[in-house]
């Protein structure tokens, strides 16, 4: 299977297609494909996140779990969905949290390629799933490459903000370095916990102060509208 990775994260993540468990993982997919399951997103799209922030770009890394089990949501980054979808409760909960801590009024669209251009890494830990199956590709052998890549971006880059957002993206704090980025934790997003400590966290203006401590450029967190989106083609 092509692998569809840019040459910015292939030379850090290339021994990981070299492992049993990728070949494991491959042969999952491509049994589930050929049993007739939808699987999400599209295969173009399962390295998207890394093929829209190069390696050497990332500032700040948003981890989430797997990938939407909608049809027509997914298309490879955490918490974003393709322009002509409803936006998800948790990311209407991000963009509150966004207005309250830097005033940027929610766009009418879910999807966050410009964050991603920006240089923040939309990572799922699972990055495929079966349609309206959540959790269906969890403990096939995703997690331990997207573990290796925070490892990575951990040992080899310096002064990034990893944010995680309840209690499975705070389970990868361990594979992160504390004294050489900032580790920036709370609840999730979702309707159920956000309102017990992600409303009022002002994770995104504490990235941006530490980026310019740091002598990086902050994240531009604004989001182009949807038309400005559909007329790009995203």
């Amino acid at each position: 299977m092509n692998k569809q990775l840019t040459k910015s994260w292939e030379k850090h993540l290339a021994v990981q297609f070299e492992q049993p468990y990728m070949s494991d993982l491959f042969a999952f997919l491509d049994a589930r494909k050929a049993a007739g399951k939808t699987i999400y997103p599209a295969d173009q799209n399962w390295f998207a996140a890394f093929n829209e922030t190069p390696f050497d770009k990332v500032k700040v890394v948003i981890l989430g779990q797997d990938p939407y089990h909608g049809a027509g949501q997914a298309h490879g980054l955490s918490f974003s969905v393709l322009p002509d979808q409803k936006i998800p409760p948790s990311l209407r909960n991000i963009y509150k949290e966004l207005d309250s801590d830097l005033g940027l009024k929610a766009p009418a669209h879910g999807c966050l390629s410009a964050w991603a251009e920006a240089g923040v890494l939309l990572l799922n830990a699972t990055m495929t799933v079966e349609e309206k199956k959540p959790g269906s590709h969890q403990g096939r052998g995703w997690e331990q490459f997207t573990d290796a890549a925070i490892k990575s971006l951990s040992e080899k880059r310096e002064h990034l903000v990893f944010m995680l957002w309840g209690n499975f993206a705070q389970s990868k704090a361990e594979l992160i370095d504390a004294e050489r980025h900032l580790v920036l934790k709370t609840t999730h997003p979702s309707p159920f916990s956000a309102h017990r400590g992600f409303l009022g966290c002002r994770h995104f203006s504490k990235a941006n102060d530490y980026l310019i401590a740091n002598g990086n450029d902050p994240i531009d967190w604004s989001l182009i509208d949807e038309q400005s989106q559909l007329q790009l083609g995203l």
